[in-house]
């Protein structure tokens, strides 16, 4: 025993299980954040209850199972429920949503498994996913066209006829989403640049009649142009508002519901398995492409993604070419001394400091000083509404450059100084000079650190929220960074992030049981940005690696 002690094999076998612990506690946490947030997306049971309470009030419950738990009766003796059974015991409670926000209040409610008299899944009871007011739980009974109730005799017919007109009116309202967004937000975009324009030469002292003629002329037609396109977006709003359905909710009463507010109308009661498959991978898809609604506990995160990548792509971009040529200084060029050594400390040293702090400096710095600056000189006309002068992903970037730039020199120099001595000394014995031997031999052969400092550098940014809720995330952004718009790229403009819309959801949400799945969706989603990423790099960093393997023996 002592010699198996003393061979070391103990401490390799104890290493290995805290790896292996480690690792299988790291891919339960994600299969648990998937498990949680995928599950939000598969088509739920519609159950109505009829329930009857203490006071003998009966009453009927129509709605989705979130959460279920079991409560003891002292507890809710306590509260003022009346039960036969004894202390000690429990009963079941169930977290229903009910939907039909403006008639019943909230989305939730909690009901006893003492209350419940019956419980029964109708197959033609549908959930009705609206823009507003969350869904909708009742019987459609009639679909009205044009105001005329149309004739259907049979729910087959009500179903089949309410998927038609719903598709309708959500085509519309996309093509009218779609005039909006791209050919009226051009027009309002183009008259806020001409009206800059004639500000910039009226500060310059150079608003002749004709050029003030010039620019009345252009907005003059724009204007035209504008009441023409508002016209036809009027026409497809009408359109979509055509029609309508009737449904009969909980409460017994016919409510008509206007097929422009519906996006999606499931009967999930008498859905088949492939049915709900299909369902869930829709659910998924409209998650990642759909812009997010109602105080972003519904709708999608596609703003959140862009912006996201977009922030890192960046990041990555400004942070690769300085962290190496800082890389490349330390080791190839300066020289060995108490200087060297202070930034090479000063640089660790970086490393550590909170990432709220480089939130403060980049708010200081880059936002108010850089942005200002940048105002006062280029864009005097839109002052005092700030351009540059404000948060933005330009500056969220930066920031997150200057939190990851120790991260790419310490991999880049550990890159270096792998490169054995004789490499650089036979291409400059074949006459290469010092800048040809770094750019042709050193750098190519240190490229895979490289990419391990840009991985590590990606896997941090992609996470932080701390600083960039000071210098440029926002709840939500009314548009994207890049759009059909000259320059098509805006680094001035805020931005949203999966990060923050995590926090957002989960903590400044007003409606908390409806958030609480997103979270995990979101989460998940977020995970796996930062893994195809880094799994990106990693390839590009296998590929150097092998591309350069044999010049390194």
């Amino acid at each position: 025993m002592g010699k198996w002690f003393k061979s070391g094999s103990p401490w390799i076998w104890m290493t290995g299980g805290a790896v292996s612990i480690s690792l299988i506690a790291v891919l339960g946490l994600l299969l648990l954040i998937a498990w949680r947030g995928l599950s939000y997306f598969w088509p739920a049971d519609v159950y109505e209850w009829q329930l009857e309470d203490n006071n003998g009030v009966k009453s009927t419950l129509i709605g989705e199972i979130y959460d279920r738990e079991e409560v003891p009766t002292e507890r809710l003796i306590s509260a003022g429920h009346k039960f036969t059974k004894h202390p000690g015991e429990f009963v079941t409670r169930y977290l229903v949503k009910t939907g039909n926000r403006e008639f019943v209040g909230l989305d939730f409610r909690w009901i006893l498994g003492t209350d419940i008299v019956s419980r029964s899944m109708p197959a033609d009871v549908a959930k009705l996913e609206r823009t507003k007011n969350g869904n909708f739980y009742g019987y459609p009974v009639a679909v009205i066209e044009d105001g005329k109730r149309l004739e259907l005799t049979n729910e087959a017919d009500i179903e089949a006829s309410l998927f038609d007109h719903i598709d309708r009116a959500v085509a519309i309202s996309d093509q009218a989403l779609a005039l909006q967004k791209s050919d009226i937000g051009s027009i309002n975009y183009q008259m806020e640049r001409l009206r800059l324009k004639e500000r910039g030469y009226e500060l310059d002292g150079e608003l002749t009649a004709e050029r003030k003629a010039d620019i009345k002329a252009q907005i003059g037609q724009l204007n035209k142009d504008y009441l023409v396109l508002e016209k036809d977006l009027f026409a497809l709003r009408d359109k979509a508002a055509r029609d309508s359905v009737v449904v009969k909710d909980m409460r017994g009463v016919e409510v008509t519901l206007q097929l422009d507010s519906i996006l999606d109308v499931s009967y999930v009661n008498h859905m088949n398995l492939l049915g709900k498959v299909g369902h869930w991978f829709v659910g998924i898809g409209r998650f990642v492409s759909d812009d997010p609604r109602e105080a972003n506990t519904e709708g999608g995160v596609f703003p959140a993604i862009f912006g996201t990548v977009f922030m890192v792509m960046l990041m990555a971009v400004i942070v690769t070419p300085f962290g190496v040529i800082a890389a490349i200084y330390l080791h190839e060029y300066a020289k060995k001394g108490p200087i060297t050594k202070l930034i090479r400390i000063a640089v660790i040293n970086l490393a550590g400091v909170p990432s709220i702090v480089y939130g403060v400096f980049g708010l200081g710095f880059f936002v108010y000083m850089m942005g200002g600056s940048i105002d006062q000189l280029f864009f005097p006309e839109a002052l005092p509404a700030p351009t540059f002068g404000s948060p933005g992903v330009i500056w969220s970037a930066l920031t997150l450059a200057i939190l990851t730039l120790p991260v790419v020199i310490v991999s880049t120099e550990e890159g270096l100084s792998r490169i054995p001595s004789a490499v650089r000394q036979g291409s400059l014995a074949l006459g290469a000079t010092k800048a040809e031997t770094l750019w042709r031999i050193v750098i190519p052969m240190a490229s895979p650190a490289i990419m391990t400092g840009l991985i590590l550098a990606v896997a941090r940014a992609a996470g932080e929220v701390a600083p960039l809720m000071l210098v440029g995330v926002v709840k939500l952004a009314p548009t994207l960074p890049i759009d059909m718009n000259f320059p098509f790229v805006h680094l001035e403009r805020k931005f949203m992030h999966l990060g923050f819309h995590i926090y957002d959801v989960g903590f400044q949400s007003p409606n908390v049981e409806a958030a609480r799945p997103l979270v995990y969706a979101t989460s998940f989603l977020l995970v796996s940005v930062i893994v195809a990423l880094n799994l990106t790099a990693i390839s590009v960093r296998n590929h150097l690696r092998e591309k350069f393997r044999s010049l390194e023996h």
